[in-house]
């Protein structure tokens, strides 16, 4: 190999670095996105709640520059094989991680309506849940920067947990507005933001998959776990 071709193998390397780089960036905006939208919540801060529906630009403008980086590697670089999947992977990841920014900020929108309300008492079970799925990403992008299958893997099988979560917290908002109406409004709220944290949670998990198939050059064979789905529960006996 010249000198010449040692140069380009460096640069493409480091274009890769460059996209990894940017792809946990990204991750750990959406992430701290996520974290903001549930203390805007708990501590009941509409000021917190707009920074975050502003900031979902920023997550935006980086999956534009992940496209970016993706179009210019594959058109100059044409790669091959493991090269191919990482940008592939980078591609589908960013995706994800736009869609986690997206539910962020659904969140946070819907705190800012919240705090206008009494506040109930399940409000207590959201931090909770929030807690899990941070602690999901924030695994999720270590196995993305290492590499790391058996990491992706356990967090693949966390979101059952997220589900069996999501459930409680779901049966908990319905004996609310089932014991006391003035409940409804906000435990209906409530109801919006679980499930926007639970599909953060789906979305880590999309990624945990990627991985794999970054790692290993396929998907993984098993079927997803999966808890109890609050779409197939049925509806109470509110009586005649």
């Amino acid at each position: 190999m010249g000198a010449h071709d040692g140069h380009t193998v460096q640069s493409f390397e480091d274009e890769l670095t460059q996209l990894t780089n940017v792809i946990v960036r990204m991750g750990g905006l959406a992430e701290a996105q996520m974290a903001s939208a549930i203390h805007a919540i708990t501590r009941r801060d509409s000021d917190l709640a707009s920074r975050v529906i502003a900031g979902d630009s920023k997550v935006d403008e980086m999956e534009k520059e992940v496209h970016a980086l993706t179009v210019r590697l594959l058109a100059l670089r044409q790669p091959m094989a493991d090269d191919l999947r990482s940008i592939v992977a980078a591609l589908k990841i960013s995706a994800d991680i736009e869609r986690i920014g997206d539910y962020a900020a659904n969140v946070a929108k819907r705190a800012m309506v919240l705090n206008q309300l009494p506040q109930v008492t399940p409000v207590a079970g959201i931090p909770g849940m929030g807690r899990m799925v941070q602690q999901i990403i924030n695994d999720v992008l270590d196995a993305y920067v290492e590499r790391d299958v058996e990491k992706a893997l356990a967090v693949w099988h966390r979101d059952e947990d997220v589900d069996a979560m999501h459930m409680a917290l779901f049966r908990e908002l319905l004996t609310y507005m089932m014991e006391d109406p003035r409940n409804i409004t906000a435990c209906t709220h409530l109801m919006f933001i679980a499930k926007n944290i639970e599909r953060i949670g789906d979305h880590a998990t999309n990624i945990a998959e990627t991985i794999h198939f970054l790692v290993k050059g396929q998907s993984i064979l098993l079927p997803r776990p999966k808890g109890a789905s609050v779409d197939e529960m049925p509806m109470p006996e509110t009586g005649a």
